[in-house]
């Protein structure tokens, strides 16, 4: 049901969107259910201490500003075309990328909750002809909205693969000799018992998922970050950083340790496009 109903919304114009999201989505969120507010406060006030309470509740403003936008464009995005899409999400560098992802057969994306990561899988038609994309993925409880969103993704034309498959899923196709892309979003929080990489990240010592760097080197995938900013709303720019194009040569924790510091510059630059609604710091180190 939810899958038609945005089959059905996703026929309208874009600007129609945004004017749901401006003048019904975000004050509903926003000043109505004030979706999680505390947490977004307490997050920036830790993450960037130096501005002041002014400056910090405009990055709140424009962060749930962003998150109705991410919300609509994701809805307006079921039917958009590949040209469109290209338009709208500009990946650069991609020469570099698919040099190293042809000479080693494969190559893994770390991304973030930034801007519209939900587009991000546009990177399929980016990538050198052939190629396949498996997009790591957590199931939702919700199996209606778990639908949604894999019906969603897979107009892009990337496979969504559960996080406790994906290991077998690029073994098999390793045999089979099929080059492939992972897309990992690394910057949710791992469990404090199993965390191996701890780093300062916005002031707080943070733990990190390492998903991305174990399968580098056990593949011997080349490792990239997509750095997103926005352009414009409903325009974004994609910069394809080089984390390891030989991971096997890196010291332990390196290549997670540069996703962290990176994805801290790329939030610095645009502060409002990363999920501050997410409760990033429930855990601490054990025994730390």
């Amino acid at each position: 049901m939810l899958s038609y109903c945005a089959s059905v919304l996703s026929r309208l114009p874009l600007k129609v969107h945004y004017f749901f999201a401006d003048y019904l989505l975000y004050p509903l969120i926003y000043h109505i259910a004030r979706y999680r507010r505390e947490m977004v406060a307490k997050n920036l006030l830790n993450a960037f201490p130096e501005k002041d309470e002014a400056e910090r509740k405009q990055i709140a403003r424009d962060f749930y500003r962003q998150l109705c936008y991410t919300f609509v464009e994701s809805i307006y995005g079921y039917r958009m075309s590949n040209e469109e899409m290209r338009q709208r999400v500009v990946f650069e560098g991609m020469e570099t990328v698919n040099q190293l992802i042809d000479q080693a057969g494969g190559g893994i994306f770390m991304l973030a909750h930034m801007g519209n990561w939900e587009w991000m899988a546009s990177i399929q038609r980016w990538l050198t002809p052939g190629v396949k994309e498996l997009n790591v993925y957590r199931r939702l409880k919700n199996k209606s909205m778990d639908q949604l969103m894999l019906d969603i993704r897979a107009k892009r034309g990337g496979e969504c693969v559960e996080k406790q498959r994906i290991l077998r899923e690029m073994i098999r196709y390793r045999a089979e000799k099929q080059p492939i892309t992972v897309g990992l979003l690394s910057d949710q929080k791992p469990r404090p018992e199993v965390t191996r990489t701890w780093t300062t990240f916005l002031h707080q010592e943070t733990g990190f998922l390492d998903g991305g760097e174990v399968l580098g080197k056990k593949f011997g995938y080349p490792v990239f970050y997509l750095y997103i900013t926005r352009n414009e709303r409903g325009s974004y720019r994609v910069q394809m950083k080089t984390l390891a194009a030989a991971p096997k040569e890196t010291a332990e924790s390196e290549i997670t340790t540069n996703y962290a510091r990176i994805l801290e510059q790329n939030i610095h630059e645009q502060p409002a496009l990363w999920l501050w609604t997410h409760n990033r710091w429930k855990w601490k180190r054990v025994n730390g």
